[in-house]
């Protein structure tokens, strides 16, 4: 097999594969992982149940697949615009993880609920993606990734309440994205105020930067 039949053969596996966690996106977002076999999963894939194993070797490798491939994405759009101005950046930041969540609702929930029950492996992914989303906003809010434990877990608080609101906002997208927006970003100034009474080393940004 000469170099162009070996890259048709990858981008074709690799087609495939997306086409597959695309698939089992939908399933795990609305079916127990306990409740759907893997001949259940093939059967809706229109697939072979022996081409799932072969691209992800289980059941349980295959959610993982779906879990890492959808926060990925969501991170990929928080990280963005690292060269705009501080509040505009924050601003693109939280408006990203809405249209994020409002175009791929089936995959915000998984990140966000786990989709399935309690698992360590699938925890630790939506536990990476929360880190990454802190350290995003605390670089827009004060120019670092790394704050203290205090302001952290205040920061965690409000991503908590930020996903709360998102699952709500998704059932019906009222009031719009741009309304939505404007309330996460006046419940961060708040948190940054609060932040900065217990953890003076990290005063809150002006109003006119975030």
């Amino acid at each position: 097999m000469n170099n162009s039949q070996q890259r048709g053969t990858t981008e074709r596996s690799q087609a495939r594969r997306s086409e597959l966690i695309a698939t089992g996106r939908k399933l795990f977002a609305d079916t127990s992982y306990d409740a759907l076999s893997m001949d259940d999963i093939a059967q809706h894939a229109g697939v072979a149940k022996g081409l799932i194993y072969y691209y992800f070797k289980s059941k349980r490798g295959y959610y993982l697949a779906i879990v890492e491939e959808s926060v990925s994405d969501l991170v990929a759009r928080a990280a963005s615009d690292t060269e705009l101005p501080r509040r505009e950046r924050v601003e693109r930041t939280i408006d990203g993880y809405l249209r994020y969540a409002e175009h791929h609702q089936a995959a915000y929930r998984t990140i966000v609920t786990g989709g399935v029950g309690f698992d360590t492996e699938v925890q630790a992914i939506r536990d990476s993606v929360r880190e990454e989303l802190i350290a995003t906003i605390a670089e827009g809010a004060y120019g670092r990734r790394d704050v203290p434990r205090t302001a952290r877990l205040a920061l965690l608080g409000w991503l908590s309440a930020v996903e709360g609101i998102t699952l709500e906002w998704i059932t019906d997208l009222e009031p719009d994205r741009k309304a939505v927006r404007s309330l996460l970003v006046g419940l961060l100034r708040g948190t940054l105020a609060t932040i900065e009474e217990h953890v003076p080393e990290c005063p809150a940004p002006k109003t006119d930067d975030v």
